[in-house]
This record gives C-alpha cells, sequence and structure tokens, in this order.
C-alpha cells in the first residue's frame, strides 16, 4: 500500500455544513476521519495530499445514535471529525473533488 493510499485511509471525506463553512472563515476546515487516526497522523495525510501548513487540529467523536431501520432497531456508527487549522495564507477548496 503506498503512502498517498494511506492517507485516504485516515482523511475520508470533507464535511460541509453550516457549522463547518463558519469555522472555514477562521481558517479551518472540517474532515470525518478514521476512527482510530491521532491527530500527528491527521497533520500529516492533509499537509500531504493538499500541500499546506497545519497550524493545530482538534478532532471530537460523536456517538451514534439509535435508530429505527425498517422498523428493527438499530445503531448509526461512531464518527470521528477532524477541525484543521491552517496556517496564514494557506486554503483548501473543499468545494472541489479531490
Amino acid at each position: 500500500m503506498s503512502a498517498t493510499a494511506a492517507h485516504y485511509d485516515v482523511i475520508r471525506k470533507p464535511i460541509i455544513t453550516e457549522k463547518s463553512t463558519m469555522a472555514s472563515e477562521n481558517g479551518a476546515v472540517v474532515f470525518e476521519v478514521a476512527i482510530d487516526a491521532a491527530k500527528p497522523q491527521i497533520k500529516e495525510a492533509v499537509e500531504a495530499l493538499f500541500g499546506v501548513k497545519v497550524k493545530a487540529v482538534n478532532t471530537t467523536i460523536t456517538k451514534g445514535k439509535v435508530k429505527r431501520f425498517r422498523g428493527r432497531i438499530g445503531k448509526r456508527k461512531d464518527v470521528k471529525k477532524a477541525y484543521v487549522t491552517l496556517e496564514e495564507g494557506n486554503t483548501i477548496d473543499v468545494s472541489t473533488g479531490l
């Protein structure tokens, strides 16, 4: 497995919500990441894939809700989000594809 493939395993997808758009105004980008990814791994992956300098990485884990799927009780997966703050002058346009 190549190094690029490993980076794509760490960073799953960008999260585009109202809250993440407000964070992007302050130079932060929000990604869904692997649940076992550590902050240094996330930093390395973002710098390698996008060619930017990362200032800080904050993470949060959202526990999956118990919901009904077709009448049966099921549980959504736990999701880990990474709020990646970029150095001054660096930007990532998440509206375009990788």
